[in-house]
């Protein structure tokens, strides 16, 4: 999995009827890209530390989101 600073981390849900959780990568602590990274998540209105898993997967800037 890699990033860059403004794409998406989108983690689907592990429960039916719960929704995804979507956040905004703010910062990167590897140069390549790779995790862990600091996710703005847009639900919340804070910010973590993420270390992503299968579940996970990032949208990059320009591309259309995943439909909900």
């Amino acid at each position: 999995m890699k990033a860059d600073i403004g794409d998406r981390l989108v983690v689907e849900s592990a429960h039916l009827g719960e929704p995804r959780r979507i956040g905004v990568i703010t910062a990167l602590h590897h140069a390549d890209g790779s995790p862990p990274y600091e996710v703005r998540w847009l639900d919340q209105e804070h910010e973590a530390l993420v270390f992503p898993g299968p579940d996970a997967h990032i949208e990059h800037q320009g591309t259309e989101p995943a439909p909900s």
